[in-house]
């Protein structure tokens, strides 16, 4: 028996090494500050060139933190990006009174999730984290609406797209419910005539939007940002 747990156990490693840890949920606290120089940066920033309060807010991981077209995309609209990438859902409602109270914005778009599906979380979870986040922020900006921006699968990680797909319906429904929320349908965005996601749209890691990814996401999401 000895032997055959010795075979195995490396074989067990190699497996998870592979796959990246997908799957494995995350134990222990939630690390926040692996943020803090990121978010003192926008604090700083903020001091210097302080934002046009009642604006529009896009807030989230990288899709967001990526977005470096976004006051050109929509020109006229006081928009901020406070995206940082690789955040989950909770970093997003942990710093909102940092990076996103103090603007006190008409609008919030929250774009995240997916790397909390990544560490591990189920649909549920991350839907709950969700909730948790929308909560938080009606409580502080009662007059707010709250946009999810809702996931779309990519090359890289293709095998997540059915956690992505059950997690927007799990929102989508909550937000139909919700007076102060409004849901982004995106998934179809990079599908191809395969209903594989087009890698050319995306960086070299078949993670990321490039150019041409950004710009469909853009056209989808300027009614909700210009109306």
């Amino acid at each position: 028996m000895t032997g055959l747990r010795t075979f195995l156990i490396p074989l067990v490693v190699l497996a998870l090494w592979t796959q990246g840890f997908s799957g494995i949920a995350q134990t222990g606290p939630h690390d926040f500050q692996k943020w803090e120089k990121e978010i003192a940066a926008f604090e700083k920033m903020d001091a210097i060139h302080p934002p046009a309060q009642g604006g529009v807010v896009f807030i989230g991981s990288s899709t967001i933190r990526f977005w470096s077209s976004l006051a050109a995309d929509y020109p006229g609209v006081p928009v901020i990006n406070r995206g940082f990438g690789g955040s989950e859902i909770v970093d997003s409602t942990h710093f909102a009174p940092r990076i996103l109270y103090p603007y006190h914005p008409r609008k919030v778009f929250l774009r995240a999730g997916g790397n909390d599906l990544w560490a591990g979380k189920t649909p549920d979870q991350v839907f709950h984290d969700f909730r948790d986040f929308a909560t938080a922020v009606h409580a502080h900006l009662p007059q707010a609406i709250i946009y999810f921006i809702s996931w779309s699968p990519s090359v890289a990680r293709w095998r997540e797209h059915e956690e992505e797909r059950q997690l927007n319906a799990l929102v989508a429904g909550y937000v139909a419910k919700t007076s102060y929320l409004k849901y982004i349908e995106t998934y179809d965005i990079p599908l191809g005539p395969d209903n594989l996601p087009r890698p050319s749209l995306y960086r070299p890691d078949g993670l990321h939007f490039d150019a041409a990814g950004y710009r469909l996401l853009a056209d989808r999401v300027r009614p909700y940002v210009v109306n």
